[in-house]
């Protein structure tokens, strides 16, 4: 009878064990499969210009990021006048992928707050953002000039992070 007890009782003290530790972890800092892994191809159609198109292979030989943004997405708008700066800047090159968003919602959004992009795709539907492996907006990636992901940011990019990592990595693979 003991036996038949003590069995479940471990069985609950391991999984209340485990997640004790999940509630540890930093839901920013998940670990992305695709950080050193090609970026996942991809062509859309460009936000500005309906009919032409943006792929992943036209940013092939040079360092930039890729913001996954959306005109409904609260937190870009925390990160946007950063990501306005580093544009003007012209550090790097950023891409946008408006993500499950209506074009007119998203052209009235950045015409509103300003446009840090190079480009930006128009991902309606989401696919290319699950090819990312999107968890929700914003992210960003750091993808080099072979087109390896190098860096991943789940949720919005912050001074700190873009002086920390972002930058610092901008340079080292740009050698």
């Amino acid at each position: 009878m003991r036996a038949r007890l003590l069995l479940p009782l471990a069985l609950f003290l391991v999984l209340v064990g485990f997640l004790a530790l999940g509630l540890r972890l930093d839901p920013r800092e998940v670990p992305s499969p695709l950080v050193d892994k090609p970026a996942p191809a991809f062509s859309l159609e460009q936000l500005h210009q309906p009919g032409a198109r943006i792929a992943a292979a036209d940013m092939k030989g040079q360092v930039w990021l890729l913001n996954v943004w959306a005109s409904w997405c609260v937190s870009c708008r925390e990160e946007h006048p950063l990501l306005v700066e580093l544009g003007k800047a012209k550090v790097v090159p950023i891409v946008g992928l408006n993500y499950k968003d209506r074009r007119e919602d998203a052209l009235a959004w950045l015409e509103r707050l300003g446009n840090p992009y190079a480009v930006s795709a128009m991902d309606a539907d989401g696919r290319v953002g699950i090819d990312y492996g999107v968890y929700g907006v914003p992210e960003t990636y750091l993808i080099d000039r072979d087109g390896t992901i190098r860096f991943k940011q789940i949720g919005p990019v912050t001074p700190k992070v873009l002086q920390d990592s972002i930058l610092p990595l901008v340079k080292k693979l740009r050698g």
